[in-house]
């Protein structure tokens, strides 16, 4: 065998070893790379871990979101999801593992913070109006104003701002979330001269509206003309709700079975508690507003009797111990069905009515129910009622969009602040101050104008106001003390908010939009005066 031979097989044997060494060797390269990256990827994934973990343990960064957002979902909690402070510090407790808030907000905390809303969005409205083409000179809004009591002397008046054209974009009934409050105020009592004066300051800044929804109140009836006297004119429009219920009242007042029926119903209430027809109990009605209510116990009334028809009972069987129960009530059978006959065709008209708005075409959707009310005196007076505010819905140009005619959304309100965040104390400053934060709908802007308040602008405001919780600590427990309320009266401070409050000192000397203005109680003559000049006269400043 030749050199040559012995070199070639030397090689091809050395390829072969090679070749099977470099297979193995490319393969564990591959595995060593890949423990490496997957190595390297965990590293990365347990530095993060440790990280997050760091941020719970330790606590150097309390919370995953910032602040603002904190205090929005604090606000929507309350507003929205119609919880007490106490709750909303407890929700947040319990999402603050999973949101990263390590100490959530106390209830005192969040009390600042609902207070502190009602103050930015008072001071956020100094420019406030819409365009509106039914009164070019007004602010573009309907206000709803009404009052309330509380416990204690102290009495609330508000004043809400609804869109006269409203129904022009929204096919249903006016809620809070479309209201802006432009206005609370806490006294003692309440005259038309009051809430004409309150009502100026209000028009001061954010111009005069274009018409005032109100119920049958004296008192508010007199600050509107006190106002058309002063030349502000604003059309009055009456809430339908307390329409119907001083008609009902007119015509059963002075039925004696309406007393009969009112005295039958409280004893079936005594009667029926504790016993088996417990659940069979009537509504409550309170006895100031009977008539707004009243429907309610008569509907009871007519099932109850549905359930005893004539006849003998079994002896021993519920209908039997049911009977003995229900007092007169049997004998107020011709009663209720009059007054159902009444009250039903009014309640449906007023459902529609508060859905759609007062129109023409609503006006003839209702006309069959009018028709249908029994009584000519209640039937003559709601048809009175419904041409009276045509005619204030055809001057505003809305006759064919709507009018709003409810005063439910502050009657709404009102309920709302009594029963949620004032316990058992029911203080009129504390429930007035947070009437406006429960208007409208939270953003993350009110948040951050909530953060903008200080302390500072939050006890010139609120820390000077009388307290009945504060009376209450430094009475109860003192014997003898109770000759200091009386001085506590004398210099006590109640709660008033205007818009743009912050920068009122600025606003104290403004004329009322019309105050220069020749006096008009009717706005055709009004318009007259104008002429054919596109500019307004001179004094007269247009809101729109």
């Amino acid at each position: 065998m030749g050199s040559k031979t012995r070199l070639l097989q030397s090689r091809n044997k050395w390829k072969g070893k090679a070749g099977c060494h470099s297979a193995g060797e490319r393969y564990l390269g591959r595995e060593n790379r890949r423990i490496r990256k997957e190595r390297n990827e965990y590293k990365e994934r347990m530095k993060k871990a440790e990280k997050q973990l760091k941020i719970y343990q330790d606590g150097k960064n309390a919370s995953v979101i910032n602040k603002a957002d904190l205090v929005f979902i604090a606000l929507l909690l309350f507003t929205g999801a119609a919880i007490s402070f106490r709750a909303v510090h407890r929700v947040i407790a319990i999402l603050g593992q999973y949101l990263g808030v390590e100490k959530p907000p106390c209830p005192q905390t969040v009390i600042n913070w609902i207070t502190r809303l009602s103050i930015s969005r008072m001071s956020c409205l100094n420019q406030f109006s819409v365009k509106f083409k039914g009164d070019i000179f007004s602010n573009g809004f309907i206000w709803v104003i009404d009052t309330s009591i509380a416990m204690g002397v102290g009495k609330i008046f508000a004043v809400l701002a609804v869109k006269a054209s409203h129904y022009e974009m929204n096919h249903r009934a006016v809620s809070l979330k479309d209201t802006y409050c432009v206005g609370v105020s806490v006294s003692i009592s309440w005259t038309g001269e009051l809430i004409a004066e309150f009502l100026k300051k209000i028009i001061d800044v954010v111009g005069r509206p274009a018409a005032i929804l109100k119920d049958g109140g004296t008192d508010l009836k007199k600050a509107v003309n006190i106002l058309a006297d002063a030349g502000i004119y604003c059309r009055s429009i009456d809430d339908i709700s307390h329409v119907i219920a001083n008609l009902l009242k007119h015509e059963y007042c002075e039925c004696p079975y309406f007393e009969i029926f009112i005295s039958s119903c409280s004893k079936i209430s005594k009667n029926f508690k504790q016993t088996i027809l417990a659940c069979l109990v009537p509504p409550k009605t309170t006895p100031k507003g009977r008539f707004m209510n009243v429907h309610r116990l008569v509907r009871w009334a007519d099932q109850i009797l549905k359930h005893s028809p004539v006849g003998r009972s079994a002896q021993g069987s519920i209908l039997s111990k049911m009977r003995k129960k229900l007092d007169y009530l049997p004998q107020c059978r011709i009663f209720i069905q009059r007054f159902l006959e009444d009250a039903i065709p009014l309640l449906e008209i007023q459902k529609i009515l508060k859905t759609k708005g007062l129109s023409h075409s609503t006006a003839n959707e209702c006309g069959d129910l009018i028709n249908s009310i029994k009584s000519s005196s209640v039937r003559f007076g709601f048809q009175c009622w419904i041409d009276k505010q045509l005619v204030i819905a055809q001057q505003l140009e809305l006759d064919e969009e709507g009018l709003p005619v409810s005063s439910d959304p502050l009657e709404s309100l009102f309920a709302m602040a009594k029963h949620r965040g004032v316990g058992e104390v029911k203080d009129a400053n504390r429930i007035a101050s947070h009437l406006p934060a429960l208007c409208g709908e939270v953003t993350h802007e009110d948040a951050e104008r909530v953060l903008n308040i200080t302390v500072l602008e939050q006890q010139t405001i609120v820390d000077r106001l009388s307290s009945l919780t504060k009376q209450r600590r430094a009475v109860l427990n003192v014997p003898g003390s109770l000759e200091s309320l009386s001085c506590d009266m004398d210099g006590v401070e109640l709660l008033t908010l205007l818009p743009g409050a912050n920068k009122r000192s600025k606003n104290e000397n403004k004329s009322t939009t019309l105050d220069s203005c020749v006096k008009a109680t009717d706005p055709e003559k009004f318009i007259a005066s104008i002429g054919n000049s596109t500019a307004p006269p001179e004094g007269i400043h247009s809101i729109a």
